[in-house]
């Protein structure tokens, strides 16, 4: 019996909707457990006075967001890697040795962003591949977002990704410069003219998708063509111009367990408030 072939909007659409029905019901399960620790993920939110003082339907909600919004984005960032599988060699780290070299070009480089000597283009870091002298080196291990491989065209990809973007003049320098070691660590293990690309990502437009994305406290660091925002994430990662649409139409349509799952947990918390 011939199996019939799973095609990759079908792959696509039941990684997002397992993904959605298992976060429901661990999202649920875990705070509903927790309803008589004290040391449960709410319970221990909930004993901010200024808060407390609003009242206890408020107390609750500020409690259980803070929460939601930190589980829902690494279930984001799993599903996104469940579906990178699907068109890439995936892997989390990238191990190896950089130069000294390499290390003062990268710190220079960092510096005339910063002091906006210099605008951040893609072509900066390519001159990083050629400081490969050994006389200076050390071994480093850099974990990684997503280091995905396409094997059909032997192209290499680091991506730095932040669901919602909001970085800080700090936390924007040192992501790039970690991207900058990784791929200095990749290309002196890979031939000259092995492509690698760097990027910066997020899950959704914090503006508004389709509007245009102007954080400058990363564009500080990061060139506009290194990055992957929203739509262009998911397009990527789906490896297609339509992962977006594919992805956001499947999503609303379990969107419903996490409905029921929220409903659970406050009857479970305020009763029929």
């Amino acid at each position: 019996m011939k199996i019939p072939k799973v095609s990759s909007e079908q792959s696509i659409r039941s990684i997002v909707e397992t993904s959605v029905k298992t976060f429901a019901h661990t999202f649920s399960q875990r705070h509903i457990s927790e309803f008589d620790d004290p040391d449960g993920t709410i319970n221990m939110k909930i004993h901010n006075v200024f808060i407390a003082v609003l009242g206890s339907e408020i107390q609750y909600y500020t409690a259980l967001v803070r929460s939601l919004d930190s589980s829902l984005g690494n279930m984001l960032e799993s599903m996104a890697i469940a579906i990178a599988r699907l068109f890439y060699d995936v892997t989390q780290s990238v191990e190896g040795y950089i130069t000294g070299n390499q290390t003062q070009a990268i710190a220079k480089l960092l510096e005339s962003y910063k002091s906006h000597s210099k605008l951040p283009m893609i072509k900066d870091y390519q001159s990083l591949r050629n400081q490969t002298k050994l006389s200076m080196h050390v071994s480093k291990r850099h974990d990684s977002d997503y280091y995905l491989f396409n094997r059909i065209y032997k192209n290499h990809y680091l991506i730095e990704l932040k669901i919602g973007g909001d970085l800080d003049n700090k936390k924007a320098r040192s992501e790039k410069e970690a991207l900058l070691e990784q791929y200095c660590i990749l290309s002196n293990n890979v031939s000259k003219d092995t492509q690698i690309s760097l990027h910066f990502a997020t899950a959704y437009n914090r503006f508004g998708e389709d509007k245009e994305w102007n954080q400058g406290r990363v564009l500080q660091f990061f060139a506009k063509d290194e990055l992957l925002i929203g739509k262009d994430f998911w397009n990527f990662i789906c490896n297609s111009n339509k992962g977006y649409e594919l992805v956001i139409d499947e999503y609303k349509k379990n969107s419903k367990y996490i409905v029921k799952a929220l409903r659970l947990i406050k009857h479970k918390y305020l009763g029929n408030i």
